[in-house]
């Protein structure tokens, strides 16, 4: 495989192979956290007086076969940094990658042998000129070996290894873009400590600074248990939504989503309309059918059964739909009968109404009576839905952990696991570096997405808005 363009799986047990001097510990740092990397070098030196004290081999290797059983069993992903040219103990390796469910990855590194000797001699502590002959010499014979062991992957890289490439990680490309996609900040948790306003403004802010096309608030009474505990702010969305309409930025404003289950129909039509005027026009409204018992309880209000509350979705945008219209006329629709529809101001121009929600009933709703549908980010869930919606949007509501680099990425998913393993946190967060994110997008708009709404599960502040910015600096 062509090494300039592999992607590596993540997670995965990696294992380099090459003689000494091929460039593999370089090639290495250059693509992953220093904790995902176990050498027997190092462990040499930790077990022993130092990475040449070859007395302290088989105490070292005894300590990276446990590290790298104790990683794969939690799926993380391991970089194992030996020569490789042992045939039964990659095979070992394989084994450990096989039981644990992980891909197993071997990287074959091809370096000359002229160049593997030049580097030897640079070191302050060289490989005995016949001992670096002998591995040259056992190379010749690894790549077919590596062909019949049957690992997942095999990548073989060349050439000098001293810089970093592409074959991890591409790069992020702020060029022309292939694909078309817009990118509205969600903000779910509201850390805003003694100045809630400040600090909303300087979020806003910092997300039209990034080129973020919009802002929407999550609508509820009480905080989610998927995002913070109880007693953690959670403000009215439309009335902060009221205060961020004041800043001079050009962001769309809205809410993903408000529950019908929680709000009246034409009151919410009233508001979102009078969001859109106070605007000049960029306001937008996600709906739908509500979820949390806890909330509805805790407030005095109904929760009606799934199937009442999917119908109330339907009137809830069957009203709005008729309040907005021209006129004052009576309206007699499928859900909803209105003696009259004065609505005034009346939104500027057609405000979209995005309905939330990946089921067969509330997307036939949603082709019917809103603008686009917001599904989970899986490619499963939005191929249905662009199988439902014809020429109606999709949108996806994407929670990602985003860093700089996989050493950041992996502190983040620390901080943020709580009691779930690292690499399923990791996994359903889809945690990686901002040009990971970039590819995983441009998918997701060959899939028909035309919006991500990004919600940052470390939201703080605007530096984390400024990281993800990264990701939008993509597609501009």
């Amino acid at each position: 495989m062509d090494p300039a363009t592999a992607t590596l799986p993540d997670p995965a047990l990696i294992v380099l192979v090459g003689a000494s001097g091929a460039g593999k510990s370089a090639w290495a740092a250059a693509r992953f956290a220093r904790r995902e990397i176990v050498s027997s070098d190092e462990l040499r030196a930790i077990v022993g007086s130092g990475e040449n004290d070859l007395s302290a081999t088989d105490d070292a290797f005894a300590l990276l076969d446990t590290i790298i059983d104790a990683r794969s069993r939690r799926r993380l992903t391991t970089v194992v940094d030996t020569l490789g040219l042992d045939r039964a103990r990659r095979r070992g390796y394989l084994g450990v990658a096989r039981e644990a469910g992980l891909p197993g990855v071997a990287v074959i590194f091809a370096t000359d042998a002229a160049e593997c000797r030049r580097r030897n001699r640079a070191r302050d502590r060289p490989v005995p000129a016949g001992a670096l002959t002998a591995q040259l010499r056992r190379m010749s014979d690894v790549p077919a070996e590596i062909v019949d062991e049957g690992w997942d992957l095999v990548l073989r890289v060349s050439g000098p290894t001293t810089q970093p490439s592409t074959v991890t990680r591409p790069p992020v490309a702020v060029d022309a873009p292939d694909v078309e996609l817009r990118f509205v900040l969600q903000i779910a948790r509201f850390p805003w400590g003694d100045d809630p306003a400040g600090w909303l403004t300087a979020i806003a802010e910092s997300a039209a600074d990034a080129g973020f096309y919009g802002l929407a608030l999550m609508d509820h009474l009480i905080q989610i248990p998927q995002v913070g505990r109880a007693w953690e702010p959670i403000p009215e969305p439309w009335v902060t939504l009221g205060l961020l309409a004041g800043l001079p930025t050009s962001l769309r404003l809205g809410t993903l989503v408000s529950p019908a289950s929680l709000h009246s129909a034409g009151r919410l039509a009233k508001t979102a309309a009078t969001l859109d005027v106070l605007t000049g026009g960029r306001a937008f409204c996600g709906v739908g059918t509500g979820w949390w018992a806890r909330e509805h309880a805790a407030f005095g209000l109904p929760f009606p059964a799934t199937a009442d509350r999917v119908q109330r979705l339907e009137a809830t945008l069957e009203t709005m739909r008729a309040l907005w219209n021209a006129g004052t006329k009576a309206y007699h629709g499928s859900q909803v009968s209105l003696p009259e529809t004065t609505c005034y101001p009346r939104p500027v121009g057609p405000l979209p109404l995005i309905v939330g929600g990946k089921g067969p009933r509330v997307l036939s709703i949603a082709a019917r009576l809103a603008d686009a549908c917001n599904v989970p980010s899986d490619l499963d869930s939005v191929s249905r839905a662009v199988a439902a919606m014809g020429d109606r949007e999709v949108t996806v509501l994407d929670i990602p952990v985003m860093g700089r680099d996989r050493e950041q990425v992996a502190t983040l998913v620390e901080r943020l696991r709580g009691r779930q393993s690292a690499a399923d946190y990791a996994q359903r967060r889809h945690a990686a570096t901002v040009p990971d994110h970039v590819n995983r997008y441009r998918e997701l708009a060959r899939h028909g997405v035309s919006t991500v709404f990004l919600a940052l599960p470390d939201l703080t502040g605007p530096d984390e808005v400024r990281r993800a910015g990264g990701v939008v600096a993509a597609f501009r």
